[in-house]
């Protein structure tokens, strides 16, 4: 069964039926810094192996490496001259059993722009941004990357605008900051359908969203946190 989405905390009510665990791991994770030019994009993996097969597929990877007993790294694996080898008959194992899914942060960075400052934000819009705003992230997505500086001037803005601790009043500067990132944006003419989302921002309504980040308002999803689609996904 399907569980619904409850933004990483058990299930509050008694499970019926039958329960799947699923094995997750991610790389690339960095946190709320999403904007490290090392890590551009988080890779996010699940497979739904049983134990028993799980342990029989490590043992028989081990079996030609000399590794660690407590920990099999990725690196040791991919670095040996085995690696080609060993490598497609994990996969051929893994086929039709195991999910990988990419998120480039940029681009995640704004569908929370368009979710937190130009709709309701919501835990369901926050793992999957909805189809009528699609279009307008991602307009802004390819537009923005061409305007060098100003773009990644802006992205920062926003990181530092909605990183608030709790019970801490909004930064006002962080707002203005924001703003004047976003009007840099607009100088560099980046077209109607990006500059349609640039112009739909109101500072009202960004402060707004900003003090019920501050006040913990539970139906909002953490805004720089991109495990959530990625679980969901």
């Amino acid at each position: 069964m399907r569980l619904p989405l409850q933004g990483g905390l058990p299930p509050v009510g008694t499970v019926a039926g039958t329960v799947v665990e699923i094995a997750c791991d991610e790389s690339g994770f960095s946190g709320t810094n999403l904007l490290d030019p090392a890590t551009p994009v988080i890779t996010h993996a699940s497979v739904d192996l049983r134990v028993s097969e799980a342990v029989g597929l490590i043992s028989a990877l081990r079996s030609g490496f000399r590794v660690s007993p407590n920990e099999f790294k990725s690196g040791q694996f991919l670095r040996s001259r085995r690696a080609v080898e060993a490598l497609e008959w994990f996969l051929a194992a893994l086929r039709g059993r195991a999910h990988v899914h990419l998120v480039d942060k940029e681009s995640f960075l704004v569908t929370r722009i368009v979710d937190f400052l130009l709709a309701e934000p919501s835990y369901a819009a926050g793992t999957r941004l909805t189809g009528d705003r699609r279009p307008a992230a991602l307009s802004l997505y390819r537009a923005g990357r061409s305007a060098g500086p100003d773009w990644n001037a802006f992205l920062a803005a926003f990181v530092e605008l909605v990183r608030i601790k709790r019970r801490h009043r909004p930064d006002r500067r962080a707002l203005e900051r924001f703003f004047q990132a976003r009007d840099a944006l607009l100088r560099d003419r980046l077209g109607a359908p990006a500059e349609d989302v640039l112009n739909g921002l109101s500072r009202t309504r960004v402060w707004a969203v900003l003090t019920r980040l501050r006040d913990h308002d539970r139906s909002i999803p953490p805004p720089l946190e991109p495990m959530l689609p990625a679980l969901a996904e």
